[in-house]
């Protein structure tokens, strides 16, 4: 079969760019609308595909596969994360799974940055006194944050994304501690001057600010649950871009609404979307899931994700395969 007679179906509207050269290499079935299919749709497509592409919005279970059908040999998700996808219901089937790895590193540590700088030193609530006529002039003592230099920002998952994070941290003066499976490569740890904890809750209870930086599987749901928040400072602050599932959402918002916590700045949900006791909390800076919302960074997933089927059309295994018990050590410890 050539390339151009491989069937790829994409389950949301990607950038321009890249569903051309899909259209132009293979017979590429795309989606216009930028809404997620339903659950029948999406086998439906699935069932007449050689190639599916789907998002992270796709929920791609065991029923799903079981109901796909024969056709389908390859899942080439659109992202780096693939807590959405039974890969061992896929595998199990003969149908093989690859990401997009690698190119959001930077975007996403960009993101996170911005957000240890803006919660500290209360950037939206600025924004907001502005906006709602709360400004009257300069004060000595009102809108007080904290000062960034000579924090301690303690990283769960130093990976690309939390060593992204940890060089830009390091140019702002804050002091590099970080919580893996096992202690990174020695040159880059001198490099960033980093600490390793073999102890999360040591590591917690140490710490100004966290950043969540690891993949939500099992073993990492809700490890920063109650318990380990209650570890935290009262003068500490929570950044997760990684995945919402892994913080305990609704001890998160309590704990900033009674001052055990003094804020926090989130880009991703446990629920999808924020809840209304973060909604309500004070001193939280709240995006919508856009720490790799850049038009460099979804191009570049694009043509990663093309990449793969193109490997896979010719025959040949695609580079980025899921590979089912890989572990690289940098994720953190269970428990």
């Amino acid at each position: 079969m050539s390339a151009k007679q491989v069937r790829v179906a994409l389950t949301r509207k990607l950038p321009a760019p890249v569903e051309a050269r899909l259209s132009d290499l293979f017979d590429a079935v795309l989606h216009s609308a930028d809404a997620p299919l339903s659950p029948a749709a999406l086998i439906e497509r699935a069932r007449d595909a050689d190639v599916l592409a789907p998002t992270l919005g796709d929920r791609l279970d065991a029923a799903f596969f079981e109901a796909a059908g024969e056709r389908l040999r390859l899942v080439a998700n659109f992202g780096a994360g693939i807590d959405h996808i039974d890969v061992a219901a896929a595998n199990a089937r003969g149908i093989t799974v690859t990401n997009t790895p690698s190119v959001l590193a930077e975007d996403a540590a960009d993101m996170a940055m911005a957000l240890i700088l803006a919660v500290p030193r209360r950037l939206v609530e600025g924004v907001r006194a502005l906006e709602t006529g709360q400004f009257h002039g300069w004060s000595p003592t009102w809108m007080l944050g904290r000062r960034v230099r000579g924090k301690k920002l303690g990283i769960i998952g130093l990976g690309r994304v939390g060593e992204a994070i940890a060089r830009r941290a390091k140019a702002f003066g804050l002091s590099i501690h970080y919580h893996n499976r096992t202690p990174i490569n020695p040159h880059i740890e001198e490099e960033l001057g980093a600490t390793y904890w073999d102890s999360l809750d040591q590591m917690l209870a140490r710490v100004d600010i966290v950043s969540v930086n690891c993949p939500h599987t099992p073993a990492t749901f809700h490890l920063l649950s109650r318990r380990r928040l209650e570890l935290l400072q009262p003068q500490a602050y929570v950044v997760n871009v990684s995945r919402g599932e892994i913080v305990d959402e609704d001890a998160l918002a309590e704990m900033i609404e009674g001052g055990r916590l003094a804020g926090a700045g989130l880009d991703v949900y446990e629920r999808g979307a924020p809840s209304e006791k973060l909604l309500k909390a004070p001193n939280v800076v709240l995006l919508p899931h856009m720490a790799s919302a850049t038009v460099e960074s979804r191009i570049e997933m694009g043509e990663r994700m093309i990449i793969n089927i193109k490997m896979f059309a010719d025959g040949h295994k695609p580079p980025d395969r899921v590979i089912l018990g890989l572990d690289d050590g940098r994720l953190p410890k269970a428990g």
